[in-house]
C-alpha cells in the first residue's frame, strides 16, 4: 500500500468531519478587529469563540507597545536559540516579573504552549519515572505522556479516590526501579470549564511522594484574587511544583512559561528540547508580554469586567433551562442532546439567522450524542451581548425539541 493512500481515506479522528463545508464548520475565518463583533462569512456576527479573556487583543496600550517593538527591533531579534545567541535582557526581565506574578522562585519562557508542555514532560521523566494523570487532559499533555517510555496511569476525571489508587500502584513500581512520580493535571479544563481539584490532589502529597504539574492555560489572568491563576483561587499554589501557562489565552499573544523550584528551571533550560533547538522568541512578543503582564497586575478592572459578563451569561443561561455543564471558570459549555447533523444545522442557523457565533464541539471531543455549543465570554462583551445571545439560544433550542434540525443535509435554515 502507498503510504498516503491510507491517509486519504482515513483522514483522522477530526477528518472524519472534512465533508462538513469547508470554511464554515472546519477552519472559518472570522475577519476585522479582534472583538465581540467581527465579519464572518460577509456579515457581522456576535463573537464568543475568541480566546480573549481580558479583552487585551485590542487594548490601545498593547496595540501600541507590539508596534513600538515591531518598529524598532523587528521579527527577526533575537536570532538563534535562546542558548547559542537568542537571549536578551528583556527576555530575562520577563521571566523574573513572570516568576515574582506567579509565585514561583523561577521561570523559563516557552516558544508556544502545546510544544512547551509536551517537551516538559520528555524532559523531567524517563523509563524509571511513573506518570499519573487526568482523563480529560488537554492533546498537549496526551501527546506528551506518548513520549514516555516508562509506566503511566489514567484516572476519571476529578477522582480523587481513584487517583490514590493509581498513586498506590505507581509508588510499588517505583520502589522497583527507584524513579518517581509525577502527576499532571489541568487548572481549568478547557471544554467542561471545571477547575482540576487541585486542593485535594496536593493534600495527597501528604501520603505519597509525587510531583505535580499543572497545565492553567484557562486559568492564568483569569482565577484568583490577584489573576495569577487556579493554585491561587484554591489557595494551594506552593503545592503546585511546575505551573504552565500560555500567552495564547488571557495575554492575547503567542508564547508560553512553566515556573517552579529555581533548580529544576535550570534543569528545564538545558533540557526543554522545543526550546533548545528552536528560535527564541521574537523581541516585540516579548516586549508585548512584559505590557501585558503589566495591565494584568495594575488594571484588576479588566478581570472585574470579565467575571460581571461571564456571571451574566452563565446565570442567564440556567435560568432559561440549559445545560452548561460543571463549570467553575469563564469557559461556558452549553450541553444538548442529538447528533452531528442537528449541532450543524443548530450552529448555522445560529449564524445565519441570529448572527452568534460560536464553536461547535463535536465527537470525538465530546459523545456522539452530545452537542456542545460552547461559548467563551470576555471583559470586552457587553449584558446586552449577553441577552442577545440567551435569546437566540432559547430560540434554538425551541426549534431542537421540536425536530426542526433533524435533516439529513446541511442547509442554510431561515427563521
Amino acid at each position: 500500500m502507498d503510504l498516503f493512500d491510507k491517509l486519504r481515506v482515513e483522514r483522522g479522528e477530526l477528518g472524519q468531519h472534512s465533508h462538513l463545508p469547508k470554511d464554515y464548520f472546519m477552519f472559518p475565518k472570522l475577519e476585522g478587529e479582534i472583538a465581540p463583533r467581527m465579519k464572518f462569512n460577509g456579515k457581522e456576527v456576535l463573537t464568543w469563540s475568541l480566546n480573549n479573556y481580558l479583552g487585551l487583543a485590542n487594548h490601545p496600550e498593547v496595540r501600541k507597545a507590539d508596534a513600538d517593538a515591531a518598529a524598532q527591533w523587528g521579527l527577526a531579534y533575537p536570532m538563534g536559540a535562546r542558548m547559542m545567541s537568542g537571549n536578551s535582557v528583556h527576555h530575562i526581565e520577563l521571566e523574573k516579573q513572570l516568576a515574582s506574578f506567579i509565585n514561583k522562585e523561577a521561570v523559563q519562557l516557552l516558544n508556544f504552549g502545546y510544544q512547551g508542555v509536551l517537551s516538559i514532560i520528555d524532559a523531567v521523566v524517563d523509563r524509571k519515572d511513573v506518570i499519573v494523570y487526568d482523563a480529560e487532559s488537554h492533546a498537549c499533555i496526551i501527546d506528551g505522556v506518548r513520549l514516555h517510555m516508562g509506566k503511566r496511569f489514567v484516572y476519571p476525571h476529578n477522582n480523587i479516590e481513584n487517583l490514590e489508587k493509581q498513586l498506590q500502584r505507581a509508588q510499588k513500581i517505583t520502589d522497583e526501579t527507584g524513579g518517581g512520580i509525577l502527576v499532571i493535571t489541568e487548572g481549568v479544563f478547557g471544554m467542561s470549564g471545571n477547575q482540576g481539584n487541585l486542593r485535594d490532589v496536593v493534600a495527597l502529597k501528604k501520603k505519597y511522594p509525587f510531583r505535580l504539574l499543572v497545565d492553567d492555560a484557562h486559568g492564568f489572568g483569569t482565577m484568583g484574587k490577584t489573576g495569577a491563576g487556579t493554585g491561587e483561587e484554591q489557595g494551594v499554589q506552593d503545592g503546585i511544583d511546575l505551573y504552565f501557562s500560555t500567552f495564547a489565552k488571557s495575554m492575547a499573544s503567542i508564547g508560553a512559561f512553566v515556573g517552579g523550584d529555581a533548580g529544576v528551571i535550570d534543569y528545564l533550560r538545558y533540557t526543554v528540547r522545543s526550546q533548545i533547538f528552536a528560535k527564541s522568541l521574537p523581541m516585540p512578543l516579548v516586549i508585548g508580554a512584559l505590557k501585558r503582564l503589566e495591565l494584568l497586575r495594575t488594571q484588576p478592572e479588566l478581570k472585574d469586567n470579565l467575571w460581571k459578563v461571564v456571571n451574566a451569561l452563565q446565570s442567564g443561561l440556567k435560568a432559561h433551562g440549559f445545560d452548561i455543564g460543571t463549570t467553575q471558570s469563564p469557559v461556558t459549555p452549553v450541553l444538548f442532546k442529538g447528533g452531528l447533523g442537528e449541532g450543524a444545522n443548530m450552529a448555522m442557523d445560529l449564524r445565519e439567522n441570529y448572527n452568534i457565533f460560536c464553536s461547535m464541539v463535536i465527537y470525538p471531543v465530546v459523545p456522539r450524542d452530545v452537542i456542545m455549543l460552547r461559548l467563551i465570554p470576555t471583559a470586552v462583551h457587553s449584558l446586552d451581548d449577553v441577552k442577545e445571545t440567551i435569546d437566540a439560544f432559547a430560540a434554538v433550542k425551541h426549534k431542537l425539541d421540536n425536530g426542526f434540525y433533524q435533516r439529513e443535509e446541511l442547509v442554510a435554515v431561515t427563521k
